[in-house]
C-alpha cells in the first residue's frame, strides 16, 4: 500500500516519525511519504525507522500558500532539503504560523477560552524545525476544558467560519509550485475538493504543477473521479493519501484504507524523473 499523505510530531501531527513509521507497516502501507507542515524535520527520522522494515519513503512537504486570504496546500516530492530558496520560504512561513497562532490566541481569550500558548510558541522555537498548527492549538483547548475533543474546537472556534479562524499569511500558490519545479520537485495540489479553486488549476500547472491530490481521505467517489479526470485533462500525474494526523485526529480511520493505486505512483516516478532533469 502506498500513502503519500502523511504527518508527524514536526508539524501537527500526535505521532512521533518512529512510531509513524511503525504504525504505517502494521496496517500494511510499504511506500509513504512524510508530508508535514512547512517543515522537513520528520523527514529523517521517519526515513532512519523506516529503513529497519525495508519500507520506501519517498521525501515530502505540505508548503502552506495563500490565495486571497485562504490557505493553498501544495504537497512537494523528491524535493531536495537544501533546494535552492526552500528553507528561506520555509522559515517565513513558520514565523507567519507562529505570529498567527499568537493571534488565535488572543481571539480565544476575548471569547472565553482561554489558552496558554506560551508552550506552543517555546517548543516552535526550541524545536527550529516544528510547525505550529491550529490541531496544537486545539488540543490546547481540549486541555484548558472548553472543548471536549479537537473536532469539536474547530468545530466552535477554528475552522474558517469561527469566529477565531485567523487566515493564513504567505507565498503565493503559483509562487511555492515555481520554487518546487525550478529545483526539480514535483508539486501536487492538496485535497482539492476541501479547496474548492479549481479555476487555479490552469495557472498552477503553467507555473509547472506536476500533479494533483486525487485520492484523498476527504474525497467521496465523485470527487475523486473529478480530480482524475481534471488531472488527466491537464496533462498531470495524481497523487494520493490519508492526510493521517494520528489516532485520535479526524479521519483517522482512513490509515492504511486511503491509498494511491500502483500505476499512479509509477507514473509519479516517472515524471519525478523528468522534473529533477528540468530543475538541474
Amino acid at each position: 500500500m502506498i500513502d503519500l499523505h502523511l504527518h508527524t510530531t514536526a508539524s501537527d501531527g500526535t505521532s512521533t516519525p518512529e512510531s509513524l513509521v511503525e504504525g504505517a507497516w502494521q496496517v500494511g502501507i510499504r511506500t509513504m511519504s512524510v508530508t508535514d507542515h512547512d517543515t522537513m524535520a520528520g523527514l529523517a527520522p521517519a526515513t532512519a525507522a523506516a529503513r529497519a522494515y525495508g519500507m520506501t519513503i519517498i521525501p515530502g512537504i505540505e508548503i502552506t500558500a495563500v490565495d486571497a486570504g485562504r490557505d493553498v496546500h501544495v504537497l512537494a516530492y523528491f524535493l531536495a532539503e537544501d533546494a535552492p530558496g526552500l528553507q528561506a520560504m520555509l522559515a517565513q512561513q513558520r514565523r507567519n504560523r507562529k505570529e498567527r497562532a499568537a493571534e488565535i490566541a488572543e481571539r480565544l481569550s476575548a471569547l472565553g477560552a482561554p489558552i496558554d500558548i506560551a508552550p506552543l510558541l517555546e517548543s516552535a522555537n526550541r524545536t527550529g524545525g516544528k510547525a505550529l498548527a491550529r490541531p496544537q492549538i486545539a488540543r490546547a483547548l481540549v486541555a484548558a476544558g472548553h472543548v471536549a475533543s479537537v473536532a469539536e474546537a474547530f468545530d466552535v472556534y477554528l475552522s474558517e467560519t469561527r469566529p477565531a479562524y485567523v487566515p493564513h499569511r504567505g507565498a503565493a500558490p503559483a509562487d511555492v509550485v515555481t520554487l518546487v519545479a525550478a529545483a526539480g520537485g514535483l508539486a501536487s495540489l492538496a485535497h482539492p475538493g476541501q479547496l474548492e479553486k479549481d479555476a487555479l488549476i490552469p495557472s498552477l500547472v503553467e507555473a509547472g504543477l506536476g500533479a494533483i491530490e486525487a485520492f484523498h481521505s476527504s474525497h467521496d467517489a465523485e470527487t475523486q473521479s473529478h480530480y482524475l479526470a481534471l488531472a488527466a485533462r491537464y496533462g498531470v500525474g495524481v497523487t494520493g493519501g490519508s492526510d493521517y494526523h494520528g489516532e485520535t485526529a479526524r479521519r483517522a480511520e482512513f490509515f492504511g484504507v486511503t491509498h494511491l493505486p500502483t500505476e499512479h505512483f509509477q507514473d509519479l516516478l516517472s515524471r519525478a524523473a523528468r522534473a529533477r532533469t528540468v530543475g538541474v
